[in-house]
């Protein structure tokens, strides 16, 4: 068995959440990754006992939550509309992460502004800041998923912000394919890496991309994990799969495929 924390997002399974689970658990993962905007596993949905009985199925699975997803959409902390709302929420989800034990929280924050001297630059500052704050109050982190940006411009904006609570959720598929090489952009982010999505990308020369399973695409896994070790991440790789006609097939090799490291 290889060395790696491996883990799977729960939805990618697309059989319900303890189904999920018991399939993440079968196809041999270390961990799990749940979504937590909707549906049973939403703040709003799971009372305490509730939370207390998901996170002791998880257990009885031999498994571990590896990070929450609080990604409620609509343009994430970029687009002013709904904005306030959308914290709120993403500051809901934090205290569920406390009462499952779970450090992370993962989300998609929009393009970080080219302009960094522009209102939209500091607007985002501001409001990331306050979330990740909360955060980091309650023992957690607020981690950014990749992709939008290049790693440097990213780290660029995560110092500004300033905060322990924001770190990075580091998918390097989405890199791939917005046409960023992945294993520098693991560099530039050295240190703010705190979870990964093990997701498998590729980026044609007209521009077009898609997502392909693991170990078929662009990302040149060695280089890309040893740029990690090499930053001294040590936490989960994520197996994601949001296409594909039989996603649980896809999970279990993309499990075997993580073991060889």
């Amino acid at each position: 068995m290889g060395r790696l924390k491996v883990g799977v997002m729960v939805e990618s399974f697309r059989v319900g959440v303890r189904e999920g689970v018991r399939m993440a658990k079968e196809v041999g993962a270390d961990g799990i990754q749940v979504y937590t905007t909707r549906g049973e596993m939403a703040p709003e949905n799971l009372s305490t006992s509730g939370r207390q009985d998901f996170l002791r199925y998880v257990q009885s699975q031999g498994l571990a939550i590896s990070a929450l997803c609080g990604d409620y959409g609509k343009g994430g902390f970029v687009n002013p509309e709904g904005l306030e709302q959308r914290a709120e929420n993403t500051k809901h989800v934090f205290d569920l992460a406390r009462d499952l034990g779970v450090s992370y929280v993962t989300t998609h924050i929009g393009q970080v502004p080219e302009d960094r001297r522009s209102r939209e630059w500091s607007a985002l500052v501001e409001v990331i800041r306050d979330v990740a704050a909360y955060g980091a109050r309650l023992g957690c982190c607020f981690a950014t998923e990749t992709g939008p940006e290049s790693g440097a411009h990213l780290r660029d904006f995560l110092k500004q912000v300033n905060s322990d609570g924001a770190r990075v959720n580091y998918d390097p598929a989405n890199m791939v394919m917005r046409g960023f090489d992945p294993v520098q952009g693991a560099r530039d982010l050295k240190g703010f890496i705190v979870h990964t999505h093990a997701k498998d990308g590729v980026r044609h020369e007209d521009g077009t991309r898609k997502e392909v399973p693991l170990g078929e695409g662009q990302v040149p896994w060695d280089d890309y994990i040893a740029a990690l070790d090499e930053a001294g991440y040590d936490g989960f790789y994520t197996v994601e799969r949001e296409v594909g006609e039989n996603p649980a097939a896809d999970i279990r090799k993309a499990v075997a495929f993580l073991r060889r490291f």
